[in-house]
């Protein structure tokens, strides 16, 4: 690592990440390099941003081509960009209108202001509690952070939000016991990314989203990590066979340019009017430009090699005698180790050239979506080693 860079990043960036000892210079595809020039494959895409991996070149022709002729321009005109977007993303998901965000946060706090207005119109002041999953992140402005399930992310920034209840992920019993009069949305991740890469239950997600349409209760699925081909399916929900009110997608749609998006289905459509919700950049013709071309991309061909290659995966991780089990969907999974630390074997896998991720006490894998099955095999070798020695 350049020594200069270090010292420059420790002595003038705040110190509110816990930096791997890496400095990434240059990628394409699954492999990236550091400024020494030796190679990586990895197995994070940038915490699952990166969904087509380093500087493809039709994304970069896109990109590029609308930095030369619109960089930017305010929420207060048109853009062809935003619109094809928009129009793309609700063909694709049954949804009727989207707001673009910047952030996954920003994502989910949109959703939160959809339910509570949606509640206000319709039943008056009062029913605003959103009920969330405990193990649950949904972001870290003050109200996402409110409404993930983890003590641990409750400190510090006190007071935090009122308004949410977090009951047991696949437990309906704990669901219903805290669903009354005054709630308005339940708000769940289908597989737990932060959380320790746990999918739910397709019986828990059924009966949530049962009791949600009979009460007339939002269903909020934040698809911020699972959205975007992520599962090897489009949207995870599609594995569940469920229709939520809104969906929120941020990370794999840009694929490494920053964006955020709520997807509001037939209930929700109208509920935020002129001045009632807004952003800058939200909606950025370069930032649009890149992800229609992800989603130009990601064709039902696209989607099922995904699935097929998370399967491969996940059979050959189950294979390493180091790991005790498997978990997520996808191209989105969890290994719970039988001895190692997952920080150690994360630490261990950069220094021979293998960039995977931690989530709990599990190492987590979010590889770009577009990895062949040979990176697949040199991955797990690497992998394999590590746990070996």
């Amino acid at each position: 690592m350049s020594e200069s860079i270090k010292d420059t990043d420790k002595k003038y960036v705040m110190n509110t990440y816990n930096r791997y000892d890496l400095e990434i210079s240059e990628g394409m595809g699954v492999n990236c390099y550091d400024i020494d020039g030796k190679e990586y494959i990895d197995m994070s895409s940038g915490i699952g941003v990166n969904s087509l991996g380093f500087c493809d070149m039709g994304w970069v022709a896109s990109v590029t081509k609308q930095a030369c002729k619109l960089n930017h321009t305010s929420n207060l005109f048109y853009s062809q960009p935003c619109a094809l977007l928009a129009k793309s993303l609700c063909e694709k998901t049954g949804a009727k209108k989207v707001f673009f965000a910047n952030s996954g946060a920003e994502a989910n706090e949109g959703a939160i202001k959809i339910a509570r207005k949606y509640s206000f119109d319709k039943y008056g002041k009062g029913r605003d509690r959103i009920i969330t999953l405990v193990n649950s992140f949904h972001g870290r402005t003050i109200a996402t952070l409110s409404s993930t399930g983890q003590d641990v992310f409750h400190n510090y920034f006190f007071p935090f939000n009122d308004g949410f209840d977090y009951a047991k992920a696949n437990d309906i019993d704990s669901a219903r016991s805290l669903i009354d009069d005054r709630t308005c949305a339940l708000m769940i991740e289908l597989v737990q990314g932060e959380g320790g890469v746990i999918a739910l239950d397709k019986d828990f997600v059924s009966e949530v989203e049962r009791i949600c349409k009979e009460r007339d209760i939002l269903l909020i699925v934040d698809e911020v990590q699972t959205g975007a081909g992520r599962t090897g399916k489009f949207l995870a929900s599609e594995h569940f066979g469920i229709s939520p009110d809104v969906t929120t997608m941020a990370k794999g749609l840009g694929a490494g340019l920053p964006i955020g998006a709520v997807l509001a289905y037939d209930k929700c459509e109208n509920v935020l009017g002129f001045s009632m919700h807004g952003t800058t950049f939200g909606g950025n013709p370069i930032v649009c430009a890149g992800a229609n071309y992800v989603l130009a991309r990601m064709d039902d061909d696209f989607l099922f090699a995904v699935e097929q290659k998370g399967e491969y995966l996940r059979e050959k991780l189950e294979k390493i005698d180091g790991v005790e089990s498997v978990s997520g969907l996808g191209l989105m999974l969890g290994l719970k180790l039988k001895t190692k630390n997952s920080s150690d074997v994360v630490k261990e896998g950069i220094k021979r050239g293998l960039i995977m991720l931690t989530a709990k006490d599990k190492v987590r894998l979010l590889p770009p979506l577009v990895i062949s099955y040979d990176e697949i095999d040199r991955a797990v070798a690497i992998l394999e080693a590590v746990l070996k020695d």
